[in-house]
């Protein structure tokens, strides 16, 4: 019974304990997602530019092709080791797609394809959706050959 001028003590406290986990895990879920979207735009951006250094250099630097190298420089953020072909795989197909190129010729395509295993921070969310694969790749025809 509540008399006048006495508010129930206690309700609110008891509402909000019950409501903010929920919302700090809708936070963190809106963190985690931006954090994926990042993740997508690092890659596609680093297979789009190693495969703009590898349309104009073909050339392979300690056993590690020269698109592989500048496409884990751009993915800084995600830690991507260029030797990895796990990680970022250059391969030069025929121009009908149908095969590899052995010449590495003018018309040939340059393909870098980059790949990441994104996870989420979140413990609850992290452990429900698991290791998410994103894959980004670029196709480009070689534009010039070193002699």
């Amino acid at each position: 019974m509540n008399v006048r001028g006495k508010r129930p003590s206690g309700q609110a406290l008891v509402e909000f304990a019950l409501v903010i986990p929920l919302v700090i895990l809708l936070l963190m879920g809106v963190f985690d997602f931006g954090r994926a979207v990042f993740a997508y735009n690092s890659l596609s951006n680093a297979a789009r530019e190693g495969a703009r250094v590898a349309i104009v250099d073909q050339n392979v630097v300690g056993g590690v092709p020269v698109g592989a190298t500048e496409a884990a420089r751009q993915a800084t953020g995600l830690g991507l080791d260029a030797s990895d072909p796990a990680a970022v795989l250059v391969s030069y197909l025929l121009p009908d797609l149908s095969g590899p190129c052995p010449a590495r010729a003018l018309g040939c395509i340059a393909e870098v394809t980059v790949h990441y295993k994104y996870t989420a921070i979140t413990p609850i969310i992290g452990s429900v959706v698991g290791a998410i694969d994103l894959r980004a790749s670029t196709q480009l025809p070689i534009e010039f050959t070193k002699p």
